[in-house]
């Protein structure tokens, strides 16, 4: 039996699904609910797969986000990552 989760929403409908998000940030956000409402076990099957590939974009938008935003950094650190050190 499903439960319900207090403030949580369903999916966006389909149509909305293939729009990518504004920014990393934007697409985090979302794939945190995502997983919130499927943990929480309140979607119905059909609506848990279209979670499941929507979490999927979600995952691949942020890891290409990432991907790029690391490349940025190499190129300006002149192709070498510096160590980070906690004060």
């Amino acid at each position: 039996m499903a439960k319900s989760v207090p403030g949580a929403t369903a999916p966006a409908p389909t149509a909305e699904k293939s729009v990518p998000p504004a920014s990393y940030e934007d697409a985090l956000a979302e794939l945190e609910r995502l997983v919130a409402q499927m943990e929480a076990g309140q979607l119905p099957l059909e609506k848990l797969l279209e979670a499941y590939k929507r979490g999927a974009e979600l995952l691949a938008f942020c890891r290409n986000r990432l991907d790029t935003v690391e490349e940025q950094v190499r190129l300006l650190e002149d192709g070498q990552l510096k160590p980070w050190k906690p004060a």
